[in-house]
């Protein structure tokens, strides 16, 4: 992989540690050699760092294995997860996976990403449909400004969703952004 093929969830190795690519853009000035810059995350330690690459600056290939799992219970700072095929369980610490478990729900899968036989990294489905349990009500009028009102949902998190929204709808949450997609 070439810094020039960087896109966001490309995971690579540089300098024996695990890096994923949040955002990148190339970037070409005039009379200048073109480089990419990227918002890199550490897979390991979470930290995130902005660097700057040549477009031809090469990184070795990662062999990656994902497999599905689910979310079984937890004990303090460990999560269970089961994976449902050989129904192995395995235990992860809380740093890996506090992101991921803000849209768990009942039987929702979610895919483990490993290298090496390491665990990189544990993402929920890129969409997850989550009940409202907590919306004003809309008010007639208030469209003049935004048509968006926060939405609080059976895991804690609130969204920003249409006015039509009530409390018991079920909707569609897309996990890569965190936003409302859609009814479900």
């Amino acid at each position: 992989m070439t810094a020039g093929e960087f896109k966001p969830g490309s995971i690579f190795k540089m300098d024996d540690v695990f890096w994923t690519v949040v955002s990148s853009t190339r970037v070409q000035q005039p009379r200048m050699v073109a480089f990419v810059r990227a918002m890199l995350k550490n897979l390991e330690t979470g930290q995130s760092v902005e660097k700057r690459f040549n477009t031809g600056d090469h990184f070795p290939d990662v062999a990656l294995t994902r497999v599905s799992m689910q979310f079984l219970y937890n004990e303090g700072s460990v999560y269970h997860f089961m994976n449902p095929e050989t129904f192995d369980q395995i235990p992860v610490d809380e740093v890996k996976v506090s992101d991921a478990m803000k849209y768990n729900t009942e039987g929702v899968l979610f895919t483990f990403v490993y290298a090496d036989e390491k665990l990189l990294s544990v993402t929920p489905p890129t969409f997850v449909v989550m009940e409202v349990v907590e919306a004003p009500p809309a008010t007639a009028g208030d469209t003049a400004r935004s048509a968006l009102k926060n939405a609080k949902l059976e895991t804690g998190i609130e969204v920003k969703v249409p006015m039509f929204v009530n409390t018991g709808d079920k909707i569609k949450v897309d996990t890569r952004t965190g936003e409302y997609a859609e009814r479900a």
